[in-house]
């Protein structure tokens, strides 16, 4: 059950509408970075979660409604940008609006602009959708849940961090000040979720209890001698460069870091003829030239 306050989370305010910087709020919204993407991974890994200590499914939810707050907020600053939008193409010249015209005439071609525009027009009425900012819907691709509760950490870390990369280019490209103001907002709850994350890998021991995911998997039964060796793959031979992925003790402390020249320990493989009624040509159907590999 959810409760829903008319309030916004945080002040949303435009001086000056700029219908452009409305199609770029749209990738804070829907795009692989936005918010409706960090929104419904939270909720389904809090949905899905399996564990003795449900406070890191409560976690989960308390964000998960506050990006629902993030969203609100996004679609009201879209809304306010299109203010004084274009509402036909003859509005779009310069003696009907300025502001759009010098739009068209700058970073983005004109007819790109404008079928944005007419999007925000024909489908919303001059509001927000969920979408990102060329336009294409939001399809959930990006949700990753995958029930296994470091797995999301980490994916929700990396899902906060390009929310930031993203947050900040928008304040950076933002001239208005309540955008700016808004922007930061948000900046520093990206902050904070990519915080909260990490601390819970902390607070479930660290790296060397949680690393490699998952845990639960006997180690024993993988190929031990390259858990913890970098593959190098130059031609000729050349060592891969040395860091910490190619030498020192493992993250989890269970192995050491090496270098390791990549090198075929498979055989050529060999597939089985075509069968009739597949449609090869008849050339393709017949005895394989060698053992077929299974």
């Amino acid at each position: 059950m959810y409760f829903h306050d008319k309030r916004l989370q945080y002040p949303v305010k435009v001086t000056t509408p700029d219908p452009l910087f409305a199609r770029q709020l749209q990738q804070a919204i829907g795009g692989v970075e936005g918010e409706i993407r960090v929104c419904l991974q939270y909720f389904f890994q809090a949905w899905g979660n399996r564990s003795p200590n449900t406070k890191y499914r409560d976690m989960l939810l308390h964000t998960a409604t506050e990006e629902i707050g993030h969203i609100e907020m996004l679609a009201t600053a879209v809304a306010l940008n299109l203010e004084t939008a274009p509402l036909s193409l003859q509005e779009s010249t310069a003696a009907a609006n300025p502001v759009v015209n010098a739009v068209m005439g700058g970073e983005r071609p004109r007819h790109v602009v404008e079928g944005m525009l007419h999007k925000h027009l024909l489908s919303t009425g001059l509001a927000a959708f969920p979408g990102n900012s060329d336009g294409v819907p939001f399809d959930g691709s990006h949700v990753y849940a995958s029930g296994n509760l470091a797995a999301d950490m980490f994916a929700n870390v990396a899902a906060e961090s390009t929310g930031r990369v993203l947050a900040v280019r928008l304040y950076n490209a933002a001239h208005d000040p309540g955008m700016k103001d808004m922007l930061s907002f948000l900046i520093a709850r990206d902050t904070m979720h990519q915080q909260q994350w990490l601390a819970v890998i902390e607070e479930l021991g660290g790296y060397g209890e949680q690393l490699p995911i998952p845990n639960s998997f006997d180690q024993n039964l993988e190929k031990k001698e390259f858990s913890y060796a970098f593959f190098g793959h130059d031609k000729d031979g050349t060592p891969p460069p040395a860091g910490r992925f190619t030498q020192g003790p493992s993250l989890d402390g269970k192995g050491q870091f090496k270098p390791l020249q990549s090198e075929p320990l498979g055989e050529e493989p060999v597939l089985g003829p075509a069968r009739d009624g597949s449609g090869a040509q008849k050339e393709q159907i017949g005895k394989p030239s060698g053992p077929a590999v299974m």
